[in-house]
């Protein structure tokens, strides 16, 4: 009996500070210095969440930037089921995929004189990268202005806008997010 008392007062204790106390303090910090970041980086339209900053979307109008191509299961864009494809430069899996995507951004209008960049023909690592590389930005714009009806200067204006450098000037690469640039796109549109 002597053992038993301090071990569920050890137990208790615990279970306060790692169950209630932990938790509440991280909220806490979460939602005053991170507030965006914490609430899932929601970005609206017309006043309705229309997805997150954090998790790509598909998009496959000519009117539209496209992003990665996403290997999640059952569907594209999972984010319960955050996964790449795993397939090797040899498998024909792979190369039935890149022809795929050729064969749509030719289909949506693309000028497919250029070197495709990699990034619009493959999948992601995890299947939910919400940006690509300003090179792929730059590879789609044409399409992108001439479905719009907008001018070509007007449209990499917004790429530009919307392109992040590399994170402290060193880490990563420059990159654009699609469902930011999309959505300016929408309003551009209305405007």
């Amino acid at each position: 009996m002597k053992l038993i008392r301090p071990i569920l007062v050890i137990f208790a204790a615990l279970s306060v500070v790692t169950g209630l106390g932990y938790p509440a303090v991280m909220t806490a910090i979460g939602q005053t210095a991170f507030r965006h970041e914490a609430n899932g980086s929601l970005l609206e339209q017309d006043g309705k969440p229309v997805g997150s900053a954090l998790i790509g979307q598909q998009f496959d109008a000519p009117q539209y930037f496209w992003g990665r191509l996403s290997a999640t299961s059952p569907m594209p864009y999972n984010a319960q089921a955050s996964s790449g494809s795993n397939l090797g430069p040899v498998n024909p899996a792979l190369s039935d995929e890149i022809k795929g995507r050729l064969d749509a951004l030719k289909a949506a209008g693309t000028d497919m004189s250029k070197p495709v960049p990699v990034d619009l023909v493959t999948s992601s690592g995890s299947g939910l990268d919400p940006q690509i590389s300003p090179a792929a930005a730059a590879y789609q714009i044409e399409r992108v202005a001439k479905a719009r009806k907008l001018g070509v200067n007007d449209v990499q204006a917004l790429v530009d806008r919307y392109t992040s450098g590399r994170q402290f000037g060193i880490l990563g690469e420059a990159r654009v997010n699609v469902l930011q640039l999309n959505l300016a796109l929408d309003d551009a549109h209305k405007g």
